[in-house]
């Protein structure tokens, strides 16, 4: 059974939801991700992304030190020292705006769509083509938790939860 109904309707049997994000999980290992914006949030989604393989090019005026640090002990994370040039996007797999400038995530946005580029506007979630799920990770187990991008706090608990839930059954044959 897979939880579809048997009138072809979703999990919930309600249907197809226009704008529904499907769970997917890809592959990152060697993915080529451009990240404009070198703050605090673009540090959070770089950070997991470097945990599964991703290859990272931050491009941003003023870059955290934070991310300066990680990008010293981390290959696979490169830092620009500039602003976003309109058309250079060529060799990204994926993109996230997440600058200060709303102006300028338009622009990356606008970019991405016209040229087919998957793209997640950090301040902005009706220019995301994807969330960053919550990550419950034990073993060969993960799990991803999104609340559609609307209540973090509920995600970020529901993944604690299955976190915990995950650690206690740590050993056992599921």
């Amino acid at each position: 059974m897979t939880g579809k109904s048997e009138q072809g309707g979703g999990l919930s049997g309600k249907g197809a939801v226009m704008g529904a994000y499907f769970p997917i999980f890809i592959n990152m290992e060697g993915k080529q991700v451009q990240v404009f914006g070198g703050g605090t949030i673009a540090g959070r989604r770089i950070s997991v992304l470097l945990e599964f393989g991703a290859r990272i090019c931050v491009t941003a005026p003023e870059i955290s030190e934070d991310l300066k640090e990680l990008a010293e002990r981390e290959a696979n994370l490169t830092l620009e020292y500039r602003t976003f040039r309109p058309g250079e996007l060529q060799e990204a797999d994926m993109v996230l705006a997440a600058t200060d400038d709303k102006n300028v995530n338009d622009m990356i946005y606008r970019e991405c769509r016209h040229k087919g580029i998957l793209v997640n506007v950090a301040s902005d979630k009706e220019k995301c083509d994807f969330y960053f799920p919550g990550i419950a990770r034990e073993g060969e187990i993960t799990v991803g938790i999104t609340a559609g991008g609307v209540n973090h706090r509920k995600a970020a608990q529901v993944t604690a939860d299955i976190q915990k839930l995950l650690k206690s059954q740590e050993g056992e044959d599921l």
